[in-house]
């Protein structure tokens, strides 16, 4: 690629990893305050975000909701889910060694995506509205609602999730289980509950990730895993331990994605790996890396 063709790309892969980047950031957060409040690596994350985006195409194609009104619901509803989840099965092991919290996690996912690939078979779905695909230019740059919509929905609900974590009180006992979780016990915070109450939140973000995704990619019932991958990635380079830094992760995921993407399509995977670790080494704690979410 030629330096002119480069830089007729650039703005249009700017708003591209822009709008990617925001939905990627609300997958990861969700991976990122399980990973730093219980310390489990939640494979069945990305399980949880399939079925929300299949909520969303039956409630779309069965009841003729509207995907972007269907996320409230879907998120209490895996709030609960992830809530129970944790309370009567994780939370039976949830102080063992991290391998064994990471096979229980990972054989939750297999049951869930397994479920789903009998129940709702392997065809490729899709959510089709009567605004999907629609959108605006600004100049040679073009945006659609939908991905706009899902990257100021994104960005809301972290900021939301901020407020909550630290100006109420079960946020400031989330984070201070977080931190010194004997101390938070010897303060009275109920660390069944709370652990609970975090599993949720994890779930419930991964429901509204499953919502959005679903309006913008095919829906099958292993769509998770490659999600799962990318919160991984998200959250060390963000830096696992603030909520912000989830966001700001994304952003440069998708946009590391979006530019390799038009440059080496071949190896776009590669060069975001390549920026994980070229990060990692100047800061391992990673760019907004916290020892506990503020």
């Amino acid at each position: 690629m030629s330096l002119e063709q480069f830089a007729s790309v650039v703005p249009q892969s700017i708003v591209n990893g822009l709008m990617l980047g925001g939905t990627l950031a609300l997958v990861a957060l969700g991976f990122s305050i399980v990973w730093g409040i219980l310390n489990i690596i939640n494979l069945a994350h990305g399980a949880y975000l399939m079925l929300a985006a299949y909520f969303a195409y039956f409630m779309f194609t069965g009841l003729g909701i509207d995907p972007f009104i269907s996320l409230v619901p879907a998120m209490l509803i895996f709030f609960g889910l992830g809530y129970l989840v944790q309370r009567l099965i994780i939370n039976n092991v949830v102080r063992a060694p991290l391998l064994v919290t990471f096979l229980l996690t990972f054989g939750l996912e297999i049951i869930l995506v397994n479920l789903a690939l009998n129940r709702f078979g392997g065809d490729y779905r899709s959510i089709t509205t009567a605004y999907s695909g629609l959108g605006f230019s600004l100049g040679d740059v073009k945006v659609t609602y939908i991905k706009l919509a899902a990257l100021l929905i994104s960005v809301l609900i972290t900021f939301m999730l901020h407020l909550f974590l630290s100006r109420t009180r079960t946020g400031n006992a989330i984070r201070a289980v977080g931190m010194d979780i004997d101390a938070a016990r010897l303060c009275g915070v109920r660390i069944g509950q709370t652990y609970a109450i975090t599993y949720g939140l994890g779930a419930a973000l991964a429901a509204a990730a499953g919502v959005l995704i679903g309006m913008s990619f095919p829906i099958t019932p292993d769509m998770g895993g490659p999600f799962n991958l990318r919160s991984f990635v998200i959250v060390v380079l963000g830096g696992l331990g603030s909520v912000p830094g989830a966001l700001v992760g994304g952003i440069i995921f998708g946009m590391v994605d979006a530019f390799a993407g038009v440059v080496v399509p071949g190896l776009k995977d590669a060069v975001a790996f390549a920026t994980l670790v070229l990060v990692l080494i100047v800061r391992p704690q990673g760019i907004l890396g916290k020892a506990f979410y503020k």
